[in-house]
């Protein structure tokens, strides 16, 4: 009797042990049976998202309406550009590739070109006698803000010393897309402002185009437009 106890607790524990490792092994193929089910259901229906894809949920409020402002600028043409921020920042006496850091920033935006109406003169309509010739005097045109597209500006090359680099690894803080935005904006400026550009005789000839329609539309048979 003293022989035979031990013996079945030793069978009834190689049960448990057994059961255990069967019922570890089934929840095993069931997970396995699910992701190759779940696998070929979306390779069947592709309009079937997979059972375990990771999603991204937008949770931001709606945006805050802060104020209405009226426009007191006619946008008249637009110019696009693309151009590249070349930025280096180096650190003195210490060689570029121990310490220092190098981005090119491709840039991609435009910028428009408008006359300011609120800055008409009391005089601006000068209207004759017979009220058939109107002369309309107007501020010169001049390129407004720039904006960069953020969808397709890009850095192209980030160069960084081994400092750098190995300081990456524990804080990455290259430079930042705010000042490559920046320097962007003021290259984007400057060349809405070159003349080369064309955009200010631009935006005056489609804003003479746009006033001598309107006014002939008003019954005027000879209308000028002076800029100055």
């Amino acid at each position: 009797m003293s022989v035979a106890a031990p013996e079945r607790k030793r069978t009834r524990r190689g049960n448990l042990a057994g059961l255990s490792l069967a019922a570890v092994t089934g929840l095993v193929l069931v997970g396995l049976a699910l992701v190759a089910g779940g696998a070929w259901l979306a390779g069947i229906l592709p309009g079937l998202d997979g059972p375990f894809e990771e999603r991204g949920v937008d949770r931001s409020p709606p945006a805050l309406l802060r104020s209405l402002e009226p426009l007191r600028e006619y946008r008249a043409a637009t110019a696009n550009f693309e151009t590249i921020v070349d930025l280096e920042r180096d650190t003195a006496n210490v060689p570029s590739f121990l310490k220092g850091e190098r981005t090119l920033f491709v840039a991609v935006g435009s910028v428009d070109a408008g006359v300011d109406f609120s800055r008409l003169r009391a005089d601006a309509l000068d209207v004759s006698a017979d009220r058939r010739a109107v002369t309309v005097s107007l501020p010169r045109a001049r390129p407004l803000e720039p904006r960069v597209d953020p969808a397709r500006s890009r850095v192209f090359e980030r160069d960084r010393g081994l400092i750098d680099r190995l300081g990456g690894v524990f804080e990455d803080n290259p430079t930042s897309e705010r000042e490559l935005y920046l320097l962007a904006e003021r290259k984007l400026a400057a060349a809405a402002r070159d003349p080369a550009s064309g955009l200010v005789p631009s935006a005056e000839r489609n804003t003479r185009v746009m006033l001598e329609g309107l006014m002939r539309g008003l019954g005027f048979e000879r209308v000028a437009v002076r800029f100055g």
